[in-house]
């Protein structure tokens, strides 16, 4: 226990997260535990409840630095005139992250709050800023007048398609409903979908 005073807590905080991101990369969220934690960074197991309320915090903390790298991720992607292809390509990118960081990314549909609690605020703000850029992508597609409700209703529904998709081929189970590859799949499925969603369009305007 030799390393405890060479560590500030934010030191602490950040070898605690890193080593809990390398257990969940390697071993998936069963492979988690506060003993295996400070085993890998030479510390009592106690010492993570001083920086971690409980476990459930600290796959939270894990949680929300996911969902702002796919955030970067997103964000980063080049500008593109035709809208269609820019939906495409957001849900591509999405399918790829997904793919790089597959047993990272399963914390989101493993990981069960207890039903005494909800997400924090902030945890529901990053989910909030997913939905957001989805919905950006399909407004310039959306029919005239669209209200708020409906397109965060349409942007929901097409980020669902798409994890459904991406969360079937990260646990190797897209072969039990289909022969083609995940991105043929997530390709027909959203083109299909933007040909309902402009259909809409058109006959708003009728």
């Amino acid at each position: 226990m030799g390393r405890r005073s060479l560590h500030t807590a934010d030191e602490l905080r950040e070898l605690i997260i890193g080593a809990s991101t390398d257990l969940i990369r390697e071993s998936g969220l069963e492979g988690l535990s506060a003993r295996e934690i400070a085993r890998r960074i030479d510390y009592s197991p106690g010492t993570i409840y001083n920086s971690f309320e409980n476990l459930d915090d600290l796959v939270l903390t894990i949680e929300g630095r996911l969902l702002d790298s796919l955030l970067d991720a997103l964000a980063a992607l080049p500008p593109e005139r035709d809208d269609r292809v820019r939906v495409q390509k957001i849900a591509s990118r999405y399918l790829e992250f997904v793919a790089d960081n597959p047993k990272l990314w399963n914390l989101l549909l493993e990981h069960n709050l207890p039903a005494s609690r909800s997400a924090p605020e902030w945890y529901r703000q990053k989910l909030e800023a997913l939905m957001k850029t989805v919905e950006r992508a399909l407004l310039p597609l959306a029919k005239d007048g669209i209200g708020d409700e409906e397109l965060a209703r349409s942007a929901r529904v097409l980020w669902a398609g798409v994890h459904g998709i991406a969360s079937l081929s990260t646990a190797n189970k897209l072969s039990m409903v289909a022969s083609d590859h995940a991105s043929v799949m997530l390709e027909d499925f959203v083109r299909t979908y933007l040909a309902g969603f402009e259909r809409n369009k058109d006959a708003g305007r009728g």
